[in-house]
């Protein structure tokens, strides 16, 4: 579909879903640069904040069985903004000074709108993409990953005191609200699942495919947990570089991660999904090969720029070809293998953790280059559709 033949209703939803991604982004980035002030604020120890941090990522898992069960009845622009709006929700409860439980409770609470929009906003942009007939998803994550690095900016820059961090997070609420009502008005309108198909085709998942690209998705956050959880912990602790080195393991990665999700649709498109996986996979195993063999900062800061190829590509490529497994059941599809996101988060960051000990931090990153590795097996299930609006799906209704 030319630019000129796009429906204008199209161009909104498109916009719609991009404003979502980055709600989504910046809430998130907020949340994560602002934990050191707010522990201080609620004065608990590294601990509670990781077992908050693991709460999170369960609530996540929930959210995206809510997002689920709300696509299948009301489409899935209902559950984007739904989520949108418990994160709106959450987020000022968190920056005020509450009693823990509140604290807490409000924590588990972003957790499942943070899940609810990871799973609906996949499914709105594989939706979206299929109706413009062309690659996009890749530029919907890069808006994501470009927030992200905007809110950690905007930490920094009101500086890390409970006071800021309750501002930043506030803001973030704000600008969540305002995406789920965008959504709300112009998102996509699928019919959902509980109308468009007899109820004896509502259950036929394809669940060997779900399993394949889950697992791809659960290695690929493996690497990503290790990376956000232990890099700038390595270079420090283990490898002693300078104060201002430190956090350029995480940063490299991070600069990666965007570049490579503005050029993935392109990829995609000139190269082919099994060629763009097997590279990306390749180029991932070998980063963090390198930081665990090669124990030296610069190395390690090499290693962690290659790993970000992972979450840059096969991200946005995955949760694409999951949505083409069977369109009649995108959403369904998508919930599913979004789970496998936050099993690889947490196996990433517990697992590398535990190995810190022995054999050591630098060897632990051995784990995501294997788990990146094994990507390669799965790349004969990547099909490449040049026209992705040729596969028959559920009815969109433009405005």
């Amino acid at each position: 579909m030319s630019a000129a033949s796009v429906p204008v209703g199209l161009k909104s939803s498109r916009l719609a879903v991009s404003a979502a991604y980055a709600a989504q982004g910046l809430g998130y980035a907020v949340v994560v640069t602002s934990l050191p002030a707010l522990k201080a604020r609620q004065d608990v120890d590294d601990t509670v904040v990781s077992m908050l941090v693991l709460g999170v990522a369960l609530a996540a898992a929930a959210g995206s069985v809510l997002a689920n069960l709300v696509a299948v009845r009301f489409g899935s622009r209902a559950a984007l903004a739904l989520g949108l709006v418990i994160q709106a929700v959450a987020l000022p409860v968190i920056a005020v000074p509450t009693p823990f439980a509140g604290f807490a409770a409000a924590f588990a609470v972003f957790g499942i709108g943070l899940g609810c929009v990871d799973a609906a906003a996949a499914m709105q942009g594989v939706a979206v993409q299929r109706a413009y007939g062309r690659h996009l998803l890749g530029g919907f994550f890069a808006a994501a990953t470009a927030a992200a690095i905007a809110g950690a900016l905007l930490v920094s820059l009101v500086a890390a005191s409970a006071l800021a961090a309750g501002i930043a997070l506030t803001g973030a609420a704000a600008i969540a609200l305002a995406a789920g009502i965008v959504v709300a008005r112009i998102g996509l309108r699928e019919t959902p699942v509980d109308e468009a198909l007899p109820k004896a085709e509502r259950a036929r998942l394809p669940r060997a495919g779900i399993w394949v690209f889950g697992l791809v998705v659960l290695a690929v956050f493996v690497a990503d947990s290790a990376v956000s959880t232990w890099s700038t912990v390595y270079l420090q602790d283990d490898l002693a570089a300078l104060a201002w080195i430190a956090p350029l393991g995480y940063a490299a990665y991070q600069t990666v991660v965007l570049v490579t999700r503005l050029v993935t649709d392109r990829l995609v498109t000139a190269i082919g999904r099994r060629r763009l996986v097997a590279i990306a996979a390749g180029v991932s195993a070998v980063g963090c090969a390198i930081v665990a063999l090669i124990p030296l900062p610069g190395a390690a800061v090499a290693g962690f720029a290659l790993a970000g190829v992972s979450a840059g590509v096969l991200i946005p490529v995955t949760f694409g070809a999951a949505g083409e497994l069977d369109p009649r059941h995108s959403d369904q599809v998508i919930a599913r293998v979004n789970l496998f996101n936050y099993a690889g988060a947490i196996l990433g960051a517990v697992v590398v953790g535990l190995l810190a000990d022995a054999p050591g931090l630098g060897p632990a990153f051995l784990l995501p280059a294997v788990a990146l590795a094994a990507v390669l097996f799965a790349v004969p299930r990547f099909q490449t559709r040049t026209d992705a609006a040729s596969t028959p799906g559920r009815s969109i209704r433009h405005r």
